[in-house]
């Protein structure tokens, strides 16, 4: 396990495209970001081949390693964030120079389609990567308050760190309406099953996850905690099915618990329709789980290390989560 340094105030940090392109951006969430981060105390420069845009909104396998490798081997550059996410990540992992990412440990922060890329550079090297805002979630104008927080306390301080339930959050394309947004009061975590557990933090998108399956690019699921998401294109039978998969993963016998991101309103996830997805599967009885944690495709969201330690608890007169290792 390789912890990089901490992130502080005055640090460098480059924005890479792993999937999506940065030309997707609108000029106004490009703006809020640069001008946020700045705020923050960060000195930002964007890759060679950031923008750079082809038929699927993304660029060359060449051009995104590249830049990943520029951004790990360039001295100057202090953390790597990533702009967005996409489809197309886990197109670049048989091209990676691991030993060089080993040699040169650096914060790697991003989600969604990221996944495939912090999960695979933690089982390749042990580096501890992180599961996070994008360069684009800082250029939401409202209700950011919560993501920034925990950003800068899993990125920049040592201790270890108790995530709380936010008080609200918000389903709505804020990338398109930044004035117009919708926020609904936070009933905080649910759970679905009572226990205990520590182990090692494991996961982010869970149809993401999945793609590494059978390669050498899947993380060991061996004493782990697993953070599972998905957005508003999985439904309940693809949340079933997509999570089934994972349990015939070598290793899920040995998983400790679960953490389950909130759902977007459009995947038709509810509490109850999760509830029984969970107790049709024998393979889960005695695993501690909760449900609706901040992170994932809805906002605000907390950040947590892909490879860190972490202990939760899930119990119906009071749940709770703290990241021991980050």
């Amino acid at each position: 396990m390789l912890f990089p340094k901490r992130c502080k105030s005055g640090d460098h940090i480059r924005v890479v495209s792993p999937s999506s392109s940065f030309s997707i951006l609108s000029k106004e969430t490009v703006d809020i970001a640069l001008q946020r981060l700045s705020n923050l105390g960060f000195t930002i420069s964007i890759s060679q081949h950031a923008s750079v845009i082809d038929g699927f909104d993304s660029s060359s396998i060449e051009a995104r390693i590249e830049d990943i490798h520029d951004a790990f081997a360039d001295e100057r550059v202090d953390a790597i964030i990533t702009t967005i996410g996409g489809h197309n990540c886990n197109q670049l992992l048989k091209y990676l120079d691991y030993k060089l990412i080993k040699q040169n440990p650096k914060i790697l922060v991003g989600y969604s389609d990221i996944t495939a890329l912090s999960n695979t550079i933690y089982a390749k090297t042990g580096l501890v990567t992180y599961s996070g805002s994008h360069f684009s979630t800082f250029g939401m104008k409202k209700g950011v308050e919560y993501t920034i927080s925990y950003f800068q306390k899993c990125l920049m301080m040592e201790d270890s760190l108790a995530v709380k339930p936010s008080t609200h959050w918000s389903d709505d394309a804020w990338y398109l309406d930044q004035e117009n947004r919708t926020f609904h009061v936070n009933r905080g975590w649910t759970v679905i099953q009572e226990g205990e557990a520590e182990g090692v933090s494991i996961g982010g998108n869970l149809c993401t996850l999945n793609l590494l399956q059978g390669t050498e690019y899947m993380p060991s699921l061996e004493g782990s905690i697993l953070f599972l998401e998905d957005d508003y294109l999985t439904f309940p039978a693809n949340f079933d099915r997509d999570l089934q998969s994972l349990i015939h993963q070598s290793g899920f016998e040995g998983v400790k618990g679960i953490l389950i991101g909130r759902f977007q309103l459009k995947s038709g996830v509810t509490d109850e329709l999760l509830q029984k997805i969970i107790a049709s599967k024998k393979e889960l009885r005695g695993i501690p789980i909760l449900a609706n944690v901040d992170f994932g495709h809805t906002s605000p969201i907390f950040t947590f290390p892909i490879g860190g330690r972490v202990k939760m608890r899930a119990m119906k007169e009071g749940s709770s989560l703290v990241i021991q290792q980050h």
